[in-house]
């Protein structure tokens, strides 16, 4: 069986200083250097890369144009599959699935931007279609955009807050979160 890497959103528009307002504050600023890293570990070992991009239909995100562009550090090789899609899920509008089961994938490893929105849809969406997911906490990032601290009387959550948040709610019923370390040593 093979275990195949998913990299989601590691796109240039969460690295663009510009930015930065857009998406608030961010924590693991070292989430695309482990990424990177796995990446390499992946390449080295022949198991298969897919790549998923996220296209969005707001106007006003930075994930258009440039900004949509797979950042550098992970940037794709010729013979490794890009996925466009335009939803938090890697496998709405895409042939996610249909790519891991004609790879044999029963176990795919994810990483990417941001924690709580694609990289988490992503995760549920693998696990409830039957595959083993590790999610390689220390490989994602998450930001305080879109926090709405309205029902809790105006407190905001920190990027880190919720980042682990959305961990501690897929460890266990939908993936085994692990560090990039652990996962290239296993």
């Amino acid at each position: 069986m093979t275990n195949a890497l998913l990299l989601i959103d590691i796109q240039q528009a969460f690295i663009e200083p510009a930015n930065a307002p857009y998406w608030g504050q961010r924590n693991n600023p070292n989430a695309e250097e482990n990424a990177a890293h796995l990446l390499a570990h992946w390449r080295t070992t022949g198991q298969p890369v897919i790549f998923v991009r996220h296209l969005t239909t707001n106007p006003k995100s930075p994930l258009i144009g440039n900004g949509a562009k797979i950042q550098a550090v992970v940037a794709p090789n010729p013979d490794e599959p890009v996925l466009d899609k335009s939803t938090n899920s890697g496998f709405i509008g895409t042939d996610l699935q249909d790519r891991l089961i004609a790879l044999n994938a029963a176990e795919v490893t994810i990483c990417g931007l941001t924690t709580p929105h694609c990289v988490s849809t992503t995760t549920r969406m693998a696990a409830n279609l039957g595959f083993s997911v590790t999610l390689v906490h220390d490989a994602c990032a998450a930001f305080t955009q879109n926090v709405q601290p309205s029902w809790r009387n105006g407190q905001v959550a920190s990027a880190q807050s919720i980042h682990d948040a959305a961990i501690d709610q897929l460890h266990g019923e939908f993936a085994t979160a692990l560090p990039t370390d652990q996962v290239v040593s296993r």
